[in-house]
């Protein structure tokens, strides 16, 4: 068998064997709407950790990072290791457990169930699941894109673009139509121990192939000097800061990750998985950016501009055929389980929050469950033909979604420990930080920086401030049900 057929047929295992994990788990599924989201709120530690851990690992990690490091040098992981696992593991504790406990006592299954019921407002709901559903699009589809490019990448071309993407789409909707979360979860452990085992396996493999770390960063000295110094014209405080921000505030709010707060089994697990978060971030995002670095270095030649990533091409140079495809595999693998996660609380999200309110109130538990795979199916094949387009880099689309997550994260908080937070404080910071951040990302009428400060911050400022301020402002609308939340002695 030649080296191509090796590769994909390792891929296609690999996407398999993650298929039958999922038929094992359709086989206990409950053909519930809550089973089907939240696998009944059963998550133990290891499961919930590592199922939020796989969930994050995507194509803008083992691609988009890379790359980045590759071009600009190894600060992106200050940006996305020690910063944004800190930030996150703080937000897990502050928005993740309130969430939990509030959610436990009142079975909500989406963060606009949730908010709507406490505010005694149907329109609230639908607002967090438009503006959740639209920053989720490109972030589905960043994943088609990075498979497509990874497996063209590694094929040097021989399978195209479309091709790779289609394979993942397909397999991720069979996937999720057939799993739900419990399926997911099941998978996201497996994955999420393979990728952390075999990135580190392929670094020490090229260092070993090179003659070990100071041979490779001597390659970087002599090549790109620049890479060996902290800060750059790119990588200024200002813009490690705002973006470590906003990815941090924005994967809180990410539907896939924050319907997880729902999940865990007790308050032990919620505390033990938020504090073993930033161990985890770091053992992974330091080997996977670290490739790209030393790939300056070694000169490896890469186009990103056109879409090719740097990880395949130096694994294609310095491991065994098989192996390069097998950490591809694991890679496009975590693609899956991040975007099975998202087509899974994207659905979740439009039934409950926007079907249910809107058009069925009556809707049962089959129909919904149904309707929500239904969703599934149309939702992925709606991003794969908007990724055949390739409207962007990998960091910048996923920069786009972490961003606009991020407008949700500050009126959240408010609402979560502010028992005066209004009606109308919700819709104006809500709103008024989405459209702050769509004028400033879609159109020249706001600025896309402030100072060296990306309008991602300056729209999160603006949310808070539109929130508190209204909110202080105005009086509880007749609907609003305080009780629902948990305030001050009863939080805990």
């Amino acid at each position: 068998m030649n080296a191509i057929g090796i590769q994909l047929g390792i891929v296609v295992a690999y996407l398999c064997l993650a298929l039958v994990i999922g038929l094992l788990a359709f086989r206990v599924t409950e053909r519930t709407a809550e089973d089907f989201y939240l696998a009944s709120r059963s998550f133990g530690t290891i499961v919930l950790l590592f199922t939020t851990f796989a969930t994050l690992l995507s194509a803008f990690t083992f691609f988009g990072g890379p790359n980045l490091a590759y071009a600009q040098g190894p600060e992106w992981i200050l940006v996305m290791g020690l910063m944004d696992g800190i930030i996150f593991a703080v937000l897990w504790y502050v928005i993740g457990y309130k969430q939990w406990l509030i959610g436990n006592r009142h079975d909500y299954v989406t963060l606009g169930e949730m908010l709507g019921d406490r505010f005694g407002s149907v329109g609230l709901r639908g607002l967090v699941a438009v503006a959740s559903l639209f920053w989720l699009f490109p972030y589905v589809m960043l994943q088609q894109m990075g498979a497509g490019a990874a497996l063209s990448g590694l094929t040097d071309g021989v399978l195209p673009f479309w091709a790779g993407a289609a394979l993942v789409t397909v397999f991720m909707i069979v996937y999720v139509v057939l799993a739900g979360m419990r399926g997911i979860a099941w998978t996201d452990t497996v994955q999420g121990a393979f990728m952390l085992v075999i990135i580190w396996v392929a670094a020490l493999w090229v260092l070993d192939a090179v003659s070990g770390a100071g041979a490779a960063t001597a390659t970087v000295a002599e090549s790109n000097p620049e890479f060996l110094a902290l800060g750059s014209d790119f990588y200024t405080p200002e813009y490690m800061l705002s973006t470590a921000i906003s990815i941090g505030f924005g994967v809180a709010m990410f539907p896939q990750v924050n319907q997880r707060f729902f999940t865990a089994g007790s308050k032990t697990v919620f505390k033990q998985t938020f504090v073993l978060w930033p161990v985890l971030v770091l053992l992974l995002f330091v080997p996977a950016f670290m490739l790209g670095t030393w790939a300056a270095g070694l000169g490896i030649e890469v186009d990103v501009a056109a879409g090719e990533n740097v990880v395949p091409l130096l694994l294609n140079e310095y491991t065994p055929v098989w192996f390069a495809a097998l950490v591809i595999a694991g890679a496009m693998a975590a693609m899956m389980s991040s975007s099975d996660s998202m087509l899974l609380s994207g659905s979740s999200y439009f039934t409950r929050d926007i079907y249910r309110p809107f058009v069925d109130a009556d809707i049962s538990d089959r129909r919904e469950d149904l309707l929500g795979r239904i969703g599934v199916v149309v939702f992925a094949t709606a991003t794969f033909f908007a990724s055949l387009r390739q409207p962007g880099t990998l960091i910048e689309i996923g920069d786009l979604a972490f961003s606009g997550f991020a407008q949700l994260a500050f009126p959240v908080i408010v609402a979560l420990y502010w028992r005066k937070t209004t009606l109308s404080g919700m819709y104006a910071g809500i709103g008024g930080s989405q459209l702050f951040y769509l004028l400033a990302v879609f159109t020249p009428v706001v600025p896309a920086t402030y100072f060296g400060w990306n309008a991602s911050v300056v729209g999160m400022g603006l949310g808070l401030v539109l929130t508190v301020g209204v909110s202080a402002a105005t009086t509880a609308a007749p609907g609003e049900r305080r009780s629902r939340f948990l305030y001050g002695s009863g939080a805990d």
